[in-house]
């Protein structure tokens, strides 16, 4: 790197820094230079972590993100500081402002004077030469004002008479007013403080919501700095439907002291009321709806933000749900009309057969009792162990039909509800049709939920993201904000766990850290073409494939059943030579690699030892001892595994105080819906889910728990089941 670039980064860090103050500024500027060489972020936060003190990748985004942000903030700088010279404006404390501003908010309201700006009655006022008025205005003089005024009175100039001049001044002063950005700081702060949002009923509004969604905001109001993100959201809603009318109440009395004590404070005099005037007026005009568009902005950029945040860890936990290994899985599509569409996967995910039932109405007598002896027929013929079955239309009906055929075998055979969300645009995408040529889209759909369960991350990552349902107001997020975050969480997510680089689809590969989807297809067309990888370092005949993207991919790649046993570790090659070291000086062979004796052989070291003797990081050398120990290891293993069920309940099942298990589906700022196997979904309200306090959902519980719950209501009518995780008092 150049030392230019060097420094560059080097006085990049220390503002950063300033804003993240919990990291090092030599962490930081490591951050920095490391994404500079082209480093991802997986590959730093695994393998650079002597150089970043052990930085996780949350906390190398939000260095990234501060970095960017400071980077936009520094050119909006450079670029006003350019335009206000160019006008022979610039002064040194305004200069000074502008080089301590720390918001791009700050910046504008520095500039906004200097602004070119469409023709207003003050530009036309002060090109009839008001403007020196308006200045000896503020120097509140003590004689006659209306004297010093016809001075000003120019009939060929639009200025007939005492009142057109006054008129003239008291626009200049208003926009100037206006335009002083302590003025708008100070009162955007206030505002912020004391303002309530307000939301009433537009009349003649409530035909259009005729499910009473937003009648909670009828008649609303609530301080805006302690409005939670979820209502700012739902009001936003209502408003954008023409349902509610929203806005900011303040006091404008403090408002108006506050000028008062900034503008005039002991001044006395008969300037005082024609300022004071302009000062209101420039409240009600200019500022009061200028701050109210901001602060609307603001809660709306922090409602976006918090909405992207649920979103994206809510997707993290449903990707990183512990997967079925090693067991044949039958994928059940319901359906009622066009039959239930049955695909069964052997241990290892490979399609092996399909097939259509007709168990529910309106199928005739003959299909509906052909379909029982059809089913079980396939659960024997394949030793089926598990059935996976969509959530969508007839789920109720078809996990019945399921429950009442497991009832007559004579072994074990389970199921587990899956969330079918996003199967239907993954079966129609290009990618299915690529892999299932042959087969119909809810063939294909009914293979997608049964993969779903057995590597839910590796067939979740097949669609967008958006489709998998486990947000909130997601389609009123900004699109381009959501997807970004979406695809930070799906990278981590995928490189956390890593890949079998002879099983990965091109669509898991693109998310591997250095990969492309062109190197991602190029790596299974070289697989297709010349059989299974047999090591790491057969990557590099891929095409396209450089050294760089190597060095970042390598490590998240696994070989099963290579020629090298360290290959199924997450010990990048980089780090092999010190590997085999180690293995020699503890007279251990690479094939002794997860074996109980090495484990406890390396539980034993000196690590500050070998870690000098070997020539690297006692981080590095942890690392290395954990890939020795577990080879192949997957953080999935320790998430909590899919809830099983052979029999089925109805809502007419549930009583008030029943205790069940159940599956956490989605996490909301205000509760968590849970799955306990009844077509709906039941909701643990944010005051349900802990003995204590909670302010945070996410804090008590995420996507795929197994949590024990307690129903408190059930109501059959409008579908609605309310649960509770409470020890106090449930019953």
């Amino acid at each position: 790197m150049a030392r230019e670039n060097e420094e560059q980064l080097s006085a990049l860090a220390r503002p950063v820094h300033e804003q993240l103050s919990q990291y090092r500024v030599q962490q930081i500027q490591a951050i920095l230079t490391l994404m500079d060489e082209g480093n991802t972020v997986p590959f730093i936060a695994r393998y650079r972590k002597e150089r970043t003190g052990s930085l996780d990748e949350v906390a190398i985004r939000e260095i990234e993100d501060e970095a960017n942000r400071l980077a936009k903030l520094n050119k909006r700088r450079q670029d006003v500081l350019k335009t206000i010279a160019e006008q022979q404006a610039m002064t040194p404390q305004l200069k000074r402002n502008l080089e301590h501003a720390t918001t791009l908010q700050q910046v504008e309201d520095l500039y906004l004077p200097y602004k070119k700006k469409r023709q207003t009655k003050a530009t036309i006022a002060a090109q009839h030469g008001l403007k020196p008025l308006a200045e000896w205005l503020l120097t509140f003089p003590q004689e006659s004002l209306d004297a010093r005024a016809r001075q000003y009175v120019k009939p060929d100039q639009d200025l007939p008479n005492l009142t057109a001049v006054w008129e003239g001044v008291h626009e200049i002063l208003a926009e100037t007013f206006s335009e002083q950005a302590a003025f708008r700081e100070w009162i955007r702060h206030y505002t912020w403080q004391h303002g309530e949002l307000t939301s009433k009923l537009r009349r003649g509004a409530k035909d259009r919501d005729e499910q009473q969604v937003y009648a909670t905001y009828y008649e609303f109001n609530q301080r805006l700095n302690q409005l939670p993100p979820y209502r700012v959201l739902a009001i936003n809603r209502g408003e954008r439907e023409k349902i509610l009318s929203v806005g900011i109440d303040i006091d404008d009395a403090s408002i108006l002291q506050y000028g008062h004590f900034r503008l005039v404070g002991q001044h006395k005099g008969p300037a005082v009321a024609k300022i004071e005037t302009a000062f209101a007026d420039a409240y009600k005009r200019f500022l009061g709806p200028a701050i109210e568009r901001e602060l609307r902005r603001q809660l709306t950029d922090q409602a976006d933000e918090h909405a992207i945040q649920v979103f994206g860890n809510n997707l993290y936990h449903l990707l990183m749900q512990a997967p079925l290994k090693g067991k044949v899985v039958m994928g059940f599509d319901p359906a009622y009309r066009t039959g239930c569409k049955l695909a069964i996967m052997d241990a290892n995910g490979r399609f092996l057969t399909k097939q259509v039932i007709y168990p529910h109405k309106p199928a005739s007598g003959k299909q509906r009792a052909e379909a029982g002896p059809a089913f079980k027929q396939l659960l024997e013929k394949y030793h089926v162990e598990m059935i996976a079955i969509g959530n969508g239309t007839a789920s109720r009906e078809s996990e019945e039909f399921v429950s009442d055929i497991l009832k007559t075998l004579d072994h074990p055979v389970y199921y587990v509800l899956v969330n079918e969300a996003g199967a239907s645009v993954y079966s129609a995408s290009a990618n299915a049709r690529a892999e299932f040529s042959d087969l119909h889209v809810e063939e294909r759909s009914a293979i997608s939920i049964g993969r779903r369960l057995q590597d839910p991350l590796a067939e979740l990552v097949k669609i967008d993201p958006k489709a998998v349902g486990v947000g909130q107001y997601q389609h009123d997020v900004p699109e381009k904000a959501l997807d970004e975050q979406l695809d930070r969480v799906v990278e981590t997510a995928v490189n956390q766990v890593g890949v079998n680089v002879n099983t990965a689809s091109p669509e898991l590969l693109t998310h591997i850290s250095g990969l492309t989807a062109t190197t991602a297809q190029n790596i299974v067309t070289y697989r297709n073409d010349n059989g299974a990888f047999a090591s790491r370092k057969e990557l590099q005949k891929v095409p396209r494939l450089g050294p760089k993207a190597y060095q970042q991919s390598v490590g998240f790649l696994r070989i099963i059943g290579g020629q090298d046993p360290l290959d199924n570790t997450d010990i990048h090659p980089e780090s092999y030579p010190a590997t085999r070291q180690l293995l020699q000086g503890l007279t251990a062979e690479n094939t002794a690699i997860g074996t109980s004796k090495l484990q406890q052989e390396l539980s034993q070291l000196n690590q500050d030892k070998w870690a000098t003797e070997l020539g690297v990081g006692r981080e590095t050398l942890a690392d290395i001892i954990a890939g020795l120990s577990k080879p192949g290891r997957d953080l999935r293993d320790t998430m909590p595994a899919p809830l099983l069920r052979q029999d089925v309940l109805t809502m007419a099942d549930l009583k008030p105080g029943m205790e069940l298990q159940g599956t956490v589906r989605n996490v909301v700022d205000f509760g968590a819906f849970v799955d306990i196997g009844v077509k709906q979904d039941g909701l643990v309200h944010i005051s349900q889910l802990a003995d204590h306090y909670v302010s945070d959902p996410s804090a008590e519980v995420t996507i795929g728990d197994v949590v024990t719950v307690w129903v408190l209501t059930v109501d059959e009518n409008r579908q609605r089941i309310q649960l509770t995780m409470r020890t106090d008092g449930h019953d």
